[in-house]
């Protein structure tokens, strides 16, 4: 299901690293995300809220493109 806040992510099950791109551009890459995590967020109706309430505030991250 498209999603209003990001635009497209991928997952590198070898380094556990979930790259997110935003409708806004932004890329940002969270470390030492489980497959079980990025599972979910694919399955999952609103990918906006998954990533709100289980993702941004639960993985470091760092940004990758600035749009």
């Amino acid at each position: 299901m498209p999603s209003s806040v990001i635009s497209h992510f991928s997952y590198d099950a070898t380094s556990k690293s979930l790259t997110i791109t935003f409708v806004t551009g932004m890329v940002y890459q969270y470390k030492n995300v489980p497959l079980k995590t990025f599972e979910m967020l694919k399955s999952s109706v609103s990918k906006g809220r998954y990533f709100n309430h289980f993702i941004k505030k639960n993985f470091k991250f760092k940004k990758v493109k600035t749009a």
